[in-house]
Order: structure tokens, then sequence, then C-alpha cells
């Protein structure tokens, strides 16, 4: 289990690089396929990921990409207003075929899943983007392995006993201090190619520890929802990892944070 593990990471890290550094069309094109395919293994806790309901959020979140290429939205909130409009239309007209909480579900997954992580390819497109962009998996996964290290080593007190278990306060704090020591270190040899001083080093340290932070959150939120509905992994697509949202659940809500907390920094 563990080789399979490892081996499905290195690949899913060399995916990364190679997508993220190329970035532009290609990055788009990435994030709208693994924000379908994370959709779909959402949709599917709610039993709606084949249905006309379904069906309306994967529409949306092609339109919501879409507008990334040509600009033909002259407010994202128009988009989110047609979906909703759309959706509840839906629900109404084919009553009492759905119930209330899936079509909030559709409406969640849209906005949790495309429209949080396309905050990567937002991220990667702002000024010296192509290292900011590197944030977000510093603080996410950066800050997921420290915390499990910390955590094996000196773990005493439960952070959540009955969601996770095995997570630790001590693992928690480590995993912070851990993102924003990295990011020191990423940000203190690119400050040249990031055009930044070391203050904003420092900066950007305490954005991915918030980041991190955050990040648990994230972590925590998608578990509570497997636990609610008695499943183990959202889906099987990476080995020994589970599914998409197995493996980006802290990504999701990250890549937000950092797109707006960066920016505001490197002003």
């Amino acid at each position: 289990m563990f080789k399979t593990r490892l081996i499905s990471g290195i690949v899913l890290v060399a995916i990364a690089l190679l997508v993220i550094i190329t970035g532009g069309n290609l990055l788009l094109g990435v994030m709208a396929a693994v924000s379908l395919i994370g959709m779909f293994e959402l949709y599917r806790v709610f039993g709606v990921h084949k249905s006309v309901a379904g069906v309306v959020g994967y529409l949306a979140a092609l339109l919501y990409y879409a507008s990334f290429l040509v600009d033909f939205l002259p407010d994202s909130m128009v988009l989110y207003l047609g979906f909703l409009i759309v959706l509840l239309a839906v629900y109404v007209f084919s009553y009492p075929k759905y119930k209330a909480d899936q079509i909030m579900a559709v409406f969640f997954g849209f906005f949790y899943v495309a429209t949080m992580l396309s905050f990567i390819y937002q991220t990667r497109m702002l000024s010296a983007g192509e290292y900011i962009v590197w944030l977000i998996f510093l603080c996410s996964w950066g800050s997921d392995t420290c915390a499990y290290c910390v955590g094996m080593l000196f773990g005493k007190h439960k952070m959540s006993p009955l969601l996770s278990p095995k997570k630790s306060v001590e693992g928690a704090v480590g995993g912070v201090v851990g993102a924003a020591l990295l990011t020191a270190l990423y940000c203190y040899i690119f400050k040249a190619q990031m055009d930044i001083q070391v203050s904003e080093v420092w900066l950007l340290a305490g954005v991915s520890a918030v980041g991190a932070l955050i990040s648990m959150v994230g972590d925590l939120a998608a578990s509570a929802i497997k636990r609610n509905y008695d499943i183990k992994d959202y889906g099987k697509l990476i080995p020994g990892h589970g599914g998409i949202l197995d493996r980006f659940d802290s990504v999701i809500i990250t890549a937000p944070i950092i797109f707006f907390l960066a920016s505001n920094v490197l002003k």
C-alpha cells in the first residue's frame, strides 16, 4: 500500500510540475477536467452524479472555465445567478424527483470544487504567478507532510478525536510552522526571480502559515462529509490516495486564500 501510494504520489507531483510550469490553456484545461471529476465524485455521494441536476452543474462549470478564455460574462455573479435559477427550475418542474439537500449539493459542488480549484489557474496568472502558485501546495501538501511527521513523533493531544483520531494538536502546530518555514526557504531561494525583498519573504511565509491552518479545515470538512455518508474514499482514480477530492481536499480551500493574500502582499 505504501509503495503504491508513493509511486502514484510521485507521478501526481510530476504531472503537477509539468502542467503548472507550462501554465496557460493547458493548466486551464486540466483544472477544468479535475474540477469536473471532483464534482462527479461529490455528486455521487448525494446521488445526483448522473441526473439532470448534476448535468446542469457540470455545464455551469464548463461555462465558468470557458469565461477565462472568452470574456463573455459582464460579472461572474451572472453565471451564479443563472445557474441557481436553472437549478431551481429543474427542482420545481421535476418535483418530487429531487430532495432539497440534493439541489443544494449541486450548487455547493460547483462553488466548492470548480470555483475554488480555479484559483490555482488564477494564481498562476498573477505577476510572478509561476512562483507564487507553489505556495498553494507548500501550505497544503507541505503542511500535511510536516503535520504527519511531527504528529508521529510528538503527537499526544487529539485535535478532533471523533472526526480524525490520528490528527493531533502537536501535528497541526508542526504543519503550520513547517509550511511557513518551507515557504520562507522557497521564497528566499527565488526572491530575485519573484522580485521581492526579505521582508516580503517573511510576509509570504505568514501567508502560508494562514493557508496551512485553513487547509486543515478543508481536510477535516472533506472527512466530515465522508463520515456523514459512511464512505471511505471519494473515488479510486489515484491509486493509494483515493479520488480527486481525497487528494485535493486541502488544496481546494487553500487556493483562493493564497490568491487573495499573496496578491495583496505583493501589490
